[in-house]
């Protein structure tokens, strides 16, 4: 049987573009290619856009490693 390990992120993650903007969706996507890449998995997300400012908590999940 399979077992998993979990990861919580969220916007505060991922560095600021610059000093007075959010995080852009360009940003949050390469974060989670990184995480993808060392085999993490989004389970789910709740993603918030306003004033073109985007913010995102989630739940990540990989194989355990033995």
């Amino acid at each position: 049987m399979k077992k998993w390990e979990y990861k919580v992120v969220d916007s505060k993650d991922i560095r600021r573009d610059g000093l007075f903007k959010g995080k852009t969706r360009e940003s949050i996507e390469k974060y989670l290619n990184e995480l993808g890449e060392q085999g993490w998995e989004l389970v789910n997300m709740d993603f918030r856009e306003l004033e073109n400012r985007s913010s995102f908590s989630g739940v990540m999940k990989r194989v355990l490693s033995e």
